[in-house]
């Protein structure tokens, strides 16, 4: 099968669920781009190793590498080769000495080993054409999540100012609606304590 080479272009908060992330990862030599939903801890990890930056103490992806290379194990590709109900399959190509061996894992999982091992990431073709979109799409649909945002934003309520609780309060007190006077006053105090 066809393999395309891919590099990380973009880890962005996922907008469909907290704590996660989502990897993109885009065509080295195209314009495809392939997200990847990841949880919050890989995300970590492989933009720490990005960014050349050390932990305290070592992470996960960091102990792996290291017990790799004491036992003599290159990871020498990553290879993601399957999409299933919207699930990433992927895989480590490792060699010790002459012997190969293939290692199942989560593609967020194998991207962090690449890039400690500074090995390439490779997809198949099928892969990339099943689940692959468009540099452009992709920029569409962020633009459409923002807009979605803001429109959000922008219809929620503005909360009243300390002046117009202040005149409802003195409206409720004149209608001696002091159930609603005491749920005002609780506001104003609220609004206080915060400016």
């Amino acid at each position: 099968m066809k393999k395309v080479e891919m590099e990380i272009t973009d880890i962005a908060l996922s907008g469909s669920s907290s704590g996660a992330y989502a990897m993109v990862l885009g065509e080295v030599t195209g314009n495809r781009k392939l997200p990847i939903v990841i949880g919050g801890a890989e995300a970590q990890a492989i933009a720490i190793e990005m960014e050349k930056m050390k932990a305290s103490r070592p992470l996960t992806h960091d102990l792996f590498k290291s017990a790799f290379t004491a036992f003599e194990i290159r990871v020498t590709e990553v290879l993601i080769y399957n999409m299933v109900e919207g699930i990433f399959f992927a895989k480590l190509i490792c060699v010790n000495h002459a012997k190969e061996v293939e290692i199942d894992c989560r593609p967020s999982d194998a991207v962090a080993l690449a890039y400690r091992f500074g090995c390439p990431i490779q997809c198949y073709e099928s892969v990339l054409q099943t689940a692959g979109i468009k540099a452009e799409e992709l920029e569409e649909s962020e633009d459409a999540f923002e807009n979605t945002q803001e429109e959000l934003i922008a219809e929620q309520p503005k909360a009243p100012s300390l002046t117009e609780l202040e005149n409802e309060l003195a409206q409720a007190l004149a209608r001696e609606d002091y159930e609603k006077a005491s749920q005002l006053r609780d506001q104003i105090d609220q609004l206080k304590k915060t400016n």
